[in-house]
Order: structure tokens, then C-alpha cells, then sequence
């Protein structure tokens, strides 16, 4: 590939060409932070760049190695980018995913930089005596210094590596560019169209019970694969969906959807609660709840709703009668990212929820920040006088696991323990983590950070 030059995606199927010469592939996002040379910021303008690398052989890599040695390549890896890009920031991001934070110019010297750290890990590396070869896969996000939402970044960078993924190719987002900004009244007309052609799809990112050791439930996401510009973003198109009025049928597609995988999971002797994100909008929406109700109603798979506390707020009548609906034929209800907005009791202890989900706002910043850890605890304790579990969103390092655990959170979901994942490949994780269920012994919970890396 020496001397070639690599298409780089621009987000809409348009190629910008660039001097780096690249691979491809799949996501995630931060752990534990490292870096080189620390946070310089170059002055005046610049760029900032965010790249998720993905050790791609890595189950082969661990057959070789055994698990022990191959749950360590990562900070291998990482080690190594420090060496060769001293002013970056590194983050242990998966078991096998490596975030890269930096700033510069232009996107032309990032992607120059990344080529070097790709050529780099072009020879086989010396791992205990003897030489292996890591096949590392690169997305590249990069936004100019004026964007400063990091969501939409680390949600581009995805996005990018979900589209390198598919293509076989690197693929840069420059969110810069408006024709990202997706025009809201195409999307519109393209949504039913999009639906009617499977262009959607799910993925799934599981919940582990911390007391009982295992994967209890899993909440669905749903994701939409477009044929020219590639992998739309929630963000981008949910709210689009709710000001087009396709939101209803986009949720009931979605239900159907999780009850036959629930269905498939079960032959498959695992018998999870899946859970779905139901929009404020439709908690007032009548007919949504008549035929959801309907739909739930003439099988026996387990589904779970999960609701936020905003939605309850604006409408709170209509809601708490339909979540009472709702409970009344089985539906498991989670109140999600509680704490973002306006937490009211007063809605809180009328509601029949069983599951509260702590926002990962605060559990993101559990071991660094003074007051976080007050407002997390104070959470589970007022959850379970309200006889509810909690879950804590946006788990990804082992030190806030084990607050979390010693806080008596009941369970948790986050990177640590696995990103979304599409279904079939959630069924394989959930074979391989079979173990989880039964490993006995009063420490058994107790590992090492590699066993709770998931990618």
C-alpha cells in the first residue's frame, strides 16, 4: 500500500482525498486516560481529532496467547502509540480498543500522524519472545476547534468505524463539513421508505447484575444504515422521526423486532428482559398505546420500556395512567437517565417503575469529582425506599464498578462491559460469558480489570 492514497469519507459518500494511506474498521470510547505530553492545545485555530484503533485479530491473537496475555495487548498497544505520538491522549477503551485524543491544524497532519502510527504496527512485535503480528483497524473523527460537543464527536467517531467496518475502508468524518447536518425534511420523507426497506436495524449493549454475577437484561438501540450516507445517528434521526410523526411506527417496528429476537434468545437458553426506548411523545399517544399493549399482549417474551423522567414531566396524567397500562400486562419500566433533568418525587413515587437508571453524566465522573459520588449514592438508597434497582449508565473502568458495587448499585452497563452490539453478535458474547452464571464462590465478582473489557 506504500505510496497510495486512501479515499476518506466526508460523511455522504463524496471521497476527499488525503496523502495518508490507511486500513479500516469498528468502535468505542474511553476508560482510563493516558497520554504523552499531556493537554497542549495548539494556539489560534485547529482541530481536534478523536480515532478509535481496534486490535482486529484479536480473538485469534487470544488463541494463540491465552486469555491472560491477550486481555494485556491493549496497553501494548497503547504503550507504543505514546511512544510514536507524544502529545496525544490515550484512553483503554475495550478490551481490544484503543481512543486517541489530539489537536491539530489541519486534518491532512492528523491522518499523517495516525499513517505513521498504522505503518508502525506494519511489522510483527516481539511479545514475550516471540513475533506477532497486530492488525490494527483506525476511525478518524475531526471537528474544528469552535465544535465543542463531545458527544457528537465520540458519536462521529463511531459512526466513522462503523462505516470503515462495512466498507472495508478508513472512513474521517470532518463534522465541519455542513452536508453532515443532515437536511431534516429529506430525512423525513426518506424515513418510512427506510423502514419499508430494512435499512434499520438493532444493536444491543447488556446489563450485569453486580450481586448475582451475571447479564441480566439488555437494552435495544436502534440504528439506521443509509444506502448513500452511510450510518445515521440517533441523534440525528430520532428527533426527526418525532417531528415527522413516524415516531409510533418506528417504535413498534422496534418492538416487534426485539420480541422475536427475545424469542430467538430464549431458544438459545437465554431467558433476558429486552428493554426499549419509548419517546415522551407517545406516553400521550393513545393509539401508540392501545396497539403496543396489543402487540405485547399475545406473546410471553420478556420486554422492559424505559421511559425518562422529562417525559413523565410533560404530560404527567396521561403518562402515569398509560405506564400503569403498560405494567398492568407485564412490561418491565426503567426510569433512564435519571438526574439529567428535573427530578420530581412528587412523579417519581407514582410511577410503576421498577428500574431506575442513574445518568452516566454522573457515573462518568464517579472517582474524579467530589460531589457525583453524594448524588449517586443518595439515588440508590431513595430508589430502593421506592423498592427499585438501579442502574448505573456509562460504567467504563474497574474503580467505578467497585464504588458502585460497595454503593449497593444493583446493575450496571457501560464500555467496561461491552459496546452495543449487533444481535448476532450479542448472542456469541452472551455464549462466551456463559460462565458468568455459576461461577461461584463469595469473590467471584472480584476479577481483574482484562475480564470486564468487552469490544
Amino acid at each position: 500500500m506504500s505510496g497510495e492514497r486512501s479515499t476518506v469519507s466526508t460523511g455522504d459518500g463524496s471521497p476527499r482525498r488525503t496523502e495518508a494511506r490507511f486500513m479500516h474498521h469498528i468502535p468505542r470510547r474511553p476508560t482510563t486516560a493516558r497520554s504523552g505530553r499531556g493537554d497542549r492545545r495548539p494556539e489560534g485555530r485547529f482541530w481536534r481529532i478523536l480515532v478509535l484503533c481496534q486490535i482486529d485479530n484479536f480473538t485469534t491473537l487470544r488463541r494463540h496467547l491465552g486469555r491472560p496475555r491477550a486481555d494485556a495487548l491493549v496497553h501494548d498497544v497503547s504503550d507504543r502509540i505514546a511512544e510514536l505520538c507524544h502529545d496525544v491522549r490515550i484512553s483503554i477503551a475495550g478490551r481490544a480498543i484503543v481512543e486517541i485524543a489530539f489537536e491539530r491544524d489541519s486534518c491532512e497532519a492528523a491522518a499523517a500522524d495516525i499513517d505513521r502510527v498504522r505503518q508502525a504496527f506494519q511489522r510483527p512485535i516481539d511479545l514475550d519472545g516471540e513475533g506477532y503480528q497486530l492488525n490494527l483497524q483506525f476511525g478518524i473523527a475531526a471537528a474544528p476547534s469552535t465544535e465543542s460537543d463531545e458527544v457528537r464527536l465520540a458519536e462521529a467517531a463511531e459512526s466513522a468505524l462503523e462505516q470503515a467496518h462495512a466498507e472495508n475502508r478508513v472512513v474521517m468524518l470532518d463534522l465541519s463539513r455542513a452536508d453532515l447536518a443532515f437536511d431534516k425534511l429529506t430525512l423525513m420523507r426518506e424515513l418510512p421508505r427506510a423502514m419499508a426497506a430494512g435499512e434499520m436495524f438493532l444493536q444491543y449493549q447488556p446489563k450485569v447484575h453486580v450481586r448475582r454475577q451475571e447479564i441480566s437484561s439488555a437494552e435495544a438501540l436502534v440504528r439506521w444504515e443509509h444506502p448513500v450516507r452511510g450510518l445515521i445517528l440517533p441523534s440525528d434521526f430520532i428527533s426527526v422521526a418525532e417531528q415527522a410523526g413516524e415516531i409510533s411506527a418506528l417504535t413498534l417496528w422496534t418492538l416487534r423486532q426485539v420480541i422475536q429476537d427475545q424469542q430467538t434468545l430464549v431458544s438459545d437458553g437465554q431467558d433476558l428482559t429486552l428493554f426499549i426506548n419509548i419517546s415522551g411523545v407517545l406516553l400521550a399517544d393513545k393509539a401508540f398505546v392501545e396497539e403496543a399493549c396489543e402487540i405485547v399482549s399475545s406473546t410471553d417474551a420478556k420486554i422492559g420500556f424505559e421511559i425518562t423522567e422529562t417525559a413523565v414531566i410533560r404530560d404527567p396524567e396521561s403518562a402515569i395512567r398509560h405506564l400503569n397500562r403498560f405494567a398492568e400486562i407485564g412490561v418491565t419500566l426503567a426510569i433512564d437517565d435519571y438526574g439529567a433533568g428535573l427530578s420530581s418525587l412528587a412523579y417519581l413515587k407514582q410511577l410503576p417503575a421498577k428500574e431506575l437508571k442513574i445518568d452516566k453524566m454522573f457515573v462518568m465522573q464517579l472517582t474524579s469529582s467530589n460531589r457525583d459520588p453524594l448524588i449517586v449514592r443518595s439515588t440508590i438508597d431513595l430508589a430502593h425506599a421506592l423498592e427499585m434497582e438501579v442502574v448505573a449508565e456509562g460504567v467504563e473502568t474497574p474503580s467505578a464498578l467497585a464504588l458502585l458495587s460497595v454503593m449497593g448499585c444493583d446493575m450496571v452497563q457501560g464500555y467496561l462491559i461491552s459496546r452495543p452490539l449487533g444481535f448476532d453478535a450479542f448472542r456469541q458474547f452472551l455464549a462466551d460469558d456463559s460462565y458468568f452464571s455459576g461461577a461461584g464462590g463469595a469473590n467471584s465478582f472480584i476479577r481483574p480489570e482484562s475480564f470486564w473489557k468487552r469490544a
